[in-house]
């Protein structure tokens, strides 16, 4: 079954990013993002939490073989390239990455997904289950 990833309304949802825990690329956003995010806007749901296999259910997202990261920003959710334009576009200086959202679908789905595919074998896997402190209160395991 194919998945429609395209954005998609999710009332009552915002500021969280959906991710991969164990993917080591995954984890490197989420430091990005953690390092630029002076606000603390954002709140990190590893899929392989509680919290994450309920929130990947409802996205429609394979917590076992997860194959996008979402992102819940102004009760819509957002997955692929799409996700990372999501956090991206309040950052002035990483506004040119826009350009990613422009692309044919097709195209863009196929980039994303041949990244994604291959991320462990590219980037790894951690088996690190605990936050650096940094990220102390921000990764939700358990519902709010």
């Amino acid at each position: 079954m194919r998945v429609d990833w395209r954005p998609r309304p999710l009332p009552g949802a915002d500021g969280l990013i959906l991710y991969d825990g164990v993917c080591v690329l995954c984890s490197a956003f989420v430091r990005f993002v953690v390092v630029r995010d002076r606000a603390g806007r954002w709140r990190f749901v590893p899929v392989q939490s509680p919290y994450g296999r309920a929130l990947a259910a409802r996205l429609g997202i394979d917590p076992e073989r997860p194959q996008t990261v979402a992102v819940l920003r102004e009760g819509m959710a957002y997955f692929k390239l799409d996700a990372a334009a999501a956090v991206l576009r309040d950052w002035p200086a990483w506004a040119w990455t826009r350009i990613l959202t422009r692309l044919p679908r097709p195209l863009a789905e196929r980039l994303y997904d041949l990244i994604a595919r291959n991320r462990y074998r590219l980037f790894g896997r951690t088996a690190c289950a605990v936050p650096p402190p940094q990220l102390a209160g921000r990764v939700l395991t358990d519902a709010p």
